[in-house]
């Protein structure tokens, strides 16, 4: 073993010093930020792994052991999302992972947030949110279980309330922008 390399600080834990200015500049996070960003990343990783996780991608059934996603009805989504995965596995890259707690930190506006937002409820990835989506969004909102679903004539109600409010040319779905417009009247979004 190497000496000085452990768990704790060592060579492990560095990433490269250009690199770390430049993630600076393209997210909205501290340094210090960034660097626990790193090392909680590195740790969902096999150890032998551990030295270049600057480099390496972590499994989606990994990421989804981090408690601020465990226990996130769109958990699944946020990875779909953030994944720049060629495989289309959701697997992450700490560049992923660090635009996924970009996006989430306080320090990001409410613009970056929304079209997020947009991005995580547009189930079928088709650029609107349609009834179909609408259904998935509050069906994750209100839990799977029997006694916390809508009956089809709430949830048929519920749509259309959400329709009548968001979709402002009336074309039966919500645009970015739409949807924009209406997290904007919303200051606790």
């Amino acid at each position: 073993t190497r000496s000085g390399s452990g768990a704790m600080g060592g060579s492990a834990s560095l990433i490269p010093r250009e690199l770390l200015g430049e993630y600076q500049e393209l997210t909205f996070l501290s340094k210090q930020e960034i660097l626990l960003a790193y090392k909680r990343f590195s740790e969902l990783l096999p150890k032998e792994e551990r030295d270049n996780a600057w480099s390496a991608r972590v499994p989606k059934s990994q990421i989804l052991t981090l408690p601020e996603l465990r226990a996130n009805p769109f958990q699944h989504r946020i990875c779909h999302v953030f994944s720049t995965s060629e495989a289309g596995d959701d697997s992450m890259s700490f560049e992923d992972f660090l635009d996924m707690l970009s996006v989430f930190s306080d320090s990001a506006t409410s613009d970056i947030k929304s079209h997020y937002a947009f991005r995580i409820f547009d189930f079928d990835d088709d650029g609107t949110l349609d009834r179909k989506d609408l259904e998935q969004l509050v069906n994750c909102l209100t839990g799977q279980g029997e006694e916390s679903r809508l009956s089809s004539a709430e949830m048929e109600q519920l749509i259309q309330n959400i329709l009548e409010e968001s979709d402002i040319d009336r074309d039966g779905t919500i645009n970015l922008s739409e949807f924009q417009h209406v997290v904007s009247r919303s200051p606790d979004f």
